[in-house]
């Protein structure tokens, strides 16, 4: 077996050292062709990194590099281009002035591996001097490669007045790639978010996205042929529908894709971890989720408009935007209603659901009682020990501290209480279905346990309205969904007081 290039980002390494290597390489030729000035967005640890060097050998001319792969026989290999690359994941964040050191560190660096000297002092200039003088040394247009463009503003992105010190700086430098135009020959950069053109890309109008055109759909990231065909013998050894559950589904309106770090892991370690979202916890996200007040359950089923989904701006942060760029949630389906563009965004797959899910859970309270309360709660499920279930989400809730509460009121919402509920059974892996669609409305929630089905539905109620939840089941008859296909039916009116932050009625109805 080859070896699995874990963390290895250098193509000549992967290609020279027995890694696998699923070729990428014809979208190299497919940029050639369509332009000058490109940018991609796609979530960390996608293999934007290597892709990037693969630009870069490719435009340096190294042929032999890329023997047995397509480009090798389609590319003007007679054509050398000097390439400036720079990786501002190295960059120090906390400070304009720390900031603005990374990138002349990283310009000269640069200026060094083709020994040339430079003169000015601060980044904006220095990187236009860089780009000329390489032109003039080489008498070749030079091709620019930027990777993680967004972590100097990223990183800082809850102190607000240091992520726009950040952009500021950023823009500037970015500023200069337009006066430079004579000199380039091809611009690449990505990140994790799209930040609007307005506020870092303002001069660049001919920058063209293509993080949602179809033909780039799998630039990153591993088709289910590639993943079948370049690691045939490592996936024989795995239930290939579990592998798909678990990692595949990310899409970016094409062929859906599988995170190369999962797949990777998954490979080396052979048993199946949340590998990518252990990498980073989205805390910023869940604060996000609490400050707005937001229903949990939407992230199965949201519609966006084209709007939320392109831009970030650091004066108007979005979950929702966040969420897609950063890879929590992708696109299930595409559709334009009068002219207007609309995307339907869902989690991506099994890790992604029940790892954000748990998040949301460990911000509210510690990680050693979440688990055990999912514990007790899919043994009550399959064990149908309705008991057991009220009396586990009751604890759960009288556990959350009373400092959660504080300067919110966020106890009056129906959202936060099916939130909970819906993180504790979604993370704990049972199958659940938010706003479970009938002919007659839908259902709050739906878990099935096997060959058992229970339909829940929830309400914040005044202690005289008692009752609500189950007789909207039963005067619905949501349950004529299922009852053909399951052993046993169970309807679950659960009701929260305001007051108590807690159950105040459950009732449940057996339908069979």
């Amino acid at each position: 077996m080859k070896k699995l290039p874990i963390g290895v980002q250098n193509l000549k390494e992967i290609l020279t050292e027995g890694y696998y290597y699923v070729d990428k390489t014809p979208f190299v030729k497919k940029l050639q062709e369509k332009g000058k000035y490109f940018f991609l967005s796609r979530p960390r640890r996608f293999g934007k990194s290597l892709f990037l060097d693969t630009l870069k050998e490719a435009f340096s001319g190294n042929k032999e590099l890329f023997k047995g792969l397509y480009l090798y026989d389609n590319w003007d290999w007679d054509k050398k281009y000097p390439v400036v690359r720079i990786d501002l994941s190295i960059a120090l964040t906390d400070t304009i002035e720390r900031l603005e050191h990374s990138l002349n560190y990283l310009l000269d660096t640069n200026a060094s591996e083709y020994s040339i000297e430079l003169q000015n002092q601060h980044p904006n200039l220095k990187f236009q001097e860089l780009i000329k003088k390489l032109y003039e040394k080489h008498n070749q247009k030079v091709v620019v490669l930027i990777d993680e463009y967004d972590k100097p503003i990223l990183d800082v992105i809850e102190d607000t007045q240091k992520a726009k010190n950040n952009r500021e700086v950023l823009k500037k430098f970015f500023e200069i790639l337009k006066p430079s135009d004579p000199y380039l020959h091809l611009v690449f950069l990505t990140g994790v978010s799209r930040f609007s053109k307005v506020s870092i890309f303002s001069g660049l109008n001919q920058l063209m996205d293509i993080t949602l055109l179809p033909e780039f759909a799998t630039i990153c990231g591993y088709t289910q042929t590639e993943l079948e065909t370049v690691f045939e013998d490592r996936i024989k050894d795995f239930d290939k529908e579990e592998v798909k559950r678990w990692y595949n589904g990310y899409n970016w309106l094409g062929e859906p894709v599988y995170n190369p770090f999962d797949i990777l892991l998954l490979f080396a370690n052979k048993m199946f971890r949340p590998y990518w979202f252990e990498t980073g916890t989205p805390t910023f996200l869940i604060k996000l989720f609490q400050k707005n007040q937001y229903y949990l359950p939407d992230l199965e089923n949201l519609e966006v408009g084209e709007e939320i989904l392109s831009n970030l701006d650091i004066d108007y942060i979005y979950p929702e935007n966040l969420l897609f760029q950063s890879g929590y949630l992708t696109i299930k389906d595409h559709y334009r209603i009068s002219n207007k563009s609309y995307y339907l965004l869902t989690y991506p797959n099994l890790e992604v659901k029940t790892s954000f899910n748990d998040a949301f859970l460990t911000h509210i309270i510690p990680p050693p009682q979440a688990s055990k309360t999912q514990l007790n709660l899919i043994r009550a499920f399959l064990s149908s020990d309705i008991e057991k279930i009220k009396q586990t989400l009751y604890s759960f809730f009288a556990s959350i501290p009373t400092n959660w509460y504080r300067k919110n009121n966020i106890q009056e919402y129906e959202g936060f209480y099916a939130s909970v509920i819906y993180a504790l059974l979604t993370g704990s892996g049972l199958t659940t279905i938010t706003e479970d669609a009938t002919n007659r409305g839908k259902i709050d929630l739906t878990v099935i346990a096997h060959d058992k089905v229970y339909i829940i539905e929830f309400k914040v109620i005044e202690e005289t309205q008692e009752g609500k939840a189950l007789d909207q089941i039963k005067e619905k008859k949501y349950y004529e969904k299922y009852q053909d296909k399951y052993k046993e039916i169970y309807m679950i009116g659960i009701e929260f007081s305001k007051e108590k932050r807690n159950i105040t009625n459950f009732e449940v109805e057996k339908i069979k």
